[in-house]
C-alpha cells in the first residue's frame, strides 16, 4: 500500500498547491481520497483523471470536493477522445447532505452511498467509518489491505472514540488545523497535540499532520505533536509519498 499527498491545505490552497486530497494505491488500485481545489491538476503528475478505480469522500466542504466537478468534465473529453474507461467511476459519499446528489453525472461518475454502520469493499480496501466532531456531516476512514492499514481523521474537533478507531494503525493521516492551546471545539478541528494523544494512545506508527493552517509556522506543529507521541511524526507536503 503506498498513499500520495497530492493536497494538503485547510480551507483554500497554498499559492501553486492544493487543498485536501490524498491517492491510496494497492496492487495498481488508485482510489482518490478528498478531492479539493487544486488537486485535479497536481494529480496529473501522477496519473491521468480516467486511470482512477474509484474516489472516496468524507464530506461536502468544498476544500475537500472543489474538484469533483473537473474531474467529471474531464472524463467526459475523455469519453470523447481517449476512451479509456468503459464504465463510470464510482463516487462513494454520505447522504447526509445534498452534496450526494452532484456525484453521479451523465455516465461519467455514479454516485455510491456509504452508511457509517457498515465495512465497504472497494477494490483491495476494506473500509470503515467513524462519523467525525465537525461543522457538517463528515466521516473519518480506516483503509485496510493486505496487512496494513492507514487511518484518515479527516475534519473533526478532538474525539475520544478516535482512538480505537485509529487503533495500531501503520500511518494516522490526522488533520491539524490549530496550534497548540487553542480551542477547535466550535470549528470542528483539532490541534497538533490533539493530534498526537490519538497517535500515542491508539498505538499508531506514523503520524502525518495534514489540513495544514495558512498562519503561524508550520514546523511547530510538529514540534508540538512531538511531545506527546513517540513515534515518527511528519508534516504532510505536497507529493510525500510513504509507502507500506
Amino acid at each position: 500500500m503506498k498513499i500520495t499527498v497530492i493536497g494538503c491545505w485547510g480551507g483554500f490552497p497554498k499559492v501553486n498547491e492544493a487543498s485536501s486530497g490524498y491517492l491510496i494505491n494497492e496492487d495498481g488500485f488508485q482510489l482518490l481520497l478528498d478531492c479539493g481545489s487544486g488537486v485535479l491538476s497536481k494529480l496529473q503528475n501522477y496519473t491521468k483523471p480516467a486511470a482512477l478505480d474509484a474516489v472516496i469522500l468524507s464530506h461536502y466542504h468544498t476544500d475537500h470536493i472543489a474538484d469533483i466537478g473537473v474531474l467529471q468534465h474531464a472524463l467526459l473529453i475523455d469519453s470523447f477522445t481517449m476512451k479509456t474507461r468503459e464504465e463510470p467511476l464510482p463516487i462513494y459519499g454520505h447522504q447526509e447532505s445534498e452534496g450526494f446528489s452532484t456525484l453521479t453525472y451523465k455516465k461519467m461518475t455514479t454516485g455510491v452511498a456509504y452508511h457509517p454502520d457498515e465495512t465497504i469493499q472497494i477494490g483491495p480496501f476494506v473500509v470503515t467509518l467513524l462519523k467525525t466532531n465537525h461543522s457538517v456531516p463528515c466521516f473519518a476512514m480506516r483503509f485496510e489491505a493486505n496487512g496494513h492499514t492507514i487511518v484518515y481523521t479527516a475534519d473533526t474537533a478532538y474525539k475520544e472514540e478516535m482512538i480505537e478507531f485509529a487503533k495500531g494503525a501503520d500511518i494516522l493521516l490526522a488533520e491539524s488545523n490549530l496550534y497548540k492551546g487553542m480551542d477547535g471545539t466550535s470549528a470542528g478541528h483539532m490541534t497538533s497535540e490533539e493530534a498526537g494523544i490519538i497517535a500515542q494512545k491508539a498505538g499508531v506508527r506514523t503520524l502525518v499532520l495534514t489540513h495544514l493552517p495558512h498562519f503561524g509556522d508550520i514546523k511547530q506543529l510538529k514540534e508540538e505533536a512531538a511531545q506527546l507521541f513517540e513515534g515518527t511524526i511528519v508534516l504532510a507536503h505536497e507529493y510525500l509519498e510513504i509507502g507500506l
